[in-house]
């Protein structure tokens, strides 16, 4: 009896008409832009330095000294150093470049470091470099580096039409010009 009651209703019902439907548009990404080529930038050794801010005291001013610097190298330096030994192996100082610069071939190397070439690095030869990168940092002689100190400027080859890149995606390189004359010697 409802289904009668139902089809009666239905039929009964006035047709209302759907509003027009928009064709739906399925659009893709936006075409990319090159990115503006960063202009300062910080060295992961600088970012490392910039960690030492407070490192064996309380206080975070946002600079960090030659205390704070001495002390953020050895904490860094026995985290790797589980062995006690005082001395990193340059795999291990890879290891150590990994943890705290964030890649294991981040600058300084161990070659840069290790001074008397006896493929160790101690802890004293790693203080002495960050005491030297502390000297190129420390560039107001304020004995303290501030973040901007720590930030470097970089330049990129500027064309007419903005800043040179490389080919983009699917493109070819540039040939080099031909050279004239005789061919180089061998």
């Amino acid at each position: 009896m409802s289904s009668p009651l139902f089809a009666f209703l239905l039929a009964a019902a006035p047709i209302q008409d759907a509003p027009p439907q928009d064709p739906i548009v399925v659009k893709g990404p936006l075409a990319s832009t090159p990115q503006t080529p960063a202009t300062l930038v910080a060295e992961p050794v600088a970012m490392l330095i910039a960690t030492f801010d407070g490192a064996g005291t309380d206080e975070r001013d946002a600079l960090v000294d030659r205390s704070e610097l001495i002390a953020g190298v050895k904490a860094s330096f026995e985290a790797i150093d589980t062995a006690k030994t005082g001395k990193l192996r340059y795999i291990a100082f890879a290891d150590w470049a990994e943890r705290f610069l964030g890649d294991r071939n981040a600058l300084p190397s161990p070659f840069e470091v290790d001074k008397n070439q006896d493929d160790l690095v101690s802890l004293e030869e790693l203080q002495d470099h960050f005491s030297r990168l502390f000297a190129r940092y420390d560039k107001d002689g304020s004995k303290t580096i501030s973040r901007a100190e720590l930030l470097t400027y970089r330049t990129g080859p500027i064309g007419a039409d903005g800043p040179t890149q490389g080919p983009r995606p699917g493109e070819k390189p540039p040939r080099p010009p031909e050279r004239k004359g005789r061919p180089p010697r061998r």
